[in-house]
């Protein structure tokens, strides 16, 4: 199954591009064993698309046709680590090829992203800065395969 992040903002070089070209590193190697094939990371130009509606349009023509989409949504489910990594694990079981997480800008997510989302998942109940999001998502990406793989990265 590829993972794709389909994002509003360009994220510049420093400590947050860092740490998701890490975790995603580690995604790759440890999930393509598990049948995690491939990380996508895709950015939106924000200036490009500059009201919540535009942005929508922008992330969903970034989503392959017949992919399973999660939005990242404060109003979403809220997973502990375990359930996020049986939870890939189903999608990956069940044949789905592409999954597909969508991270709205500083405004959250149209509409048009939010009904059309299979799935809306939550990292609290917090608000999180959207760039900060990626790295959280990324992160717990990682720790889900290695969860799956038996790995000593998890300790809870």
């Amino acid at each position: 199954m590829r993972v794709t992040i389909v994002a509003v903002g360009r994220l510049k070089s420093g400590p947050e591009r860092d740490l998701i070209s890490d975790y995603s590193e580690r995604f790759r190697r440890t999930g393509r064993s598990l049948g995690f094939t491939d990380f996508r990371l895709v950015e939106i130009d924000e200036r490009k698309a500059t009201t919540k509606e535009a942005q929508a349009k922008a992330l969903l023509e970034g989503i392959p046709n017949g992919s399973l989409v999660w939005a990242c949504d404060e109003r979403g489910d809220q997973l502990k680590s375990e359930q996020f990594a049986r939870d890939l694990q189903k999608q990956a079981e069940a044949g789905i090829l592409d999954l597909v997480f969508v991270i709205g800008g500083a405004d959250g997510l149209g509409p048009a992203v939010l009904d059309g989302a299979h799935r809306k998942i939550a990292f609290g109940s917090m608000v999180w800065p959207h760039m900060l999001v990626r790295v959280l998502l990324t992160e717990q990406l990682y720790r889900a395969v290695s969860i799956l793989a038996g790995l000593p990265y998890h300790r809870a």
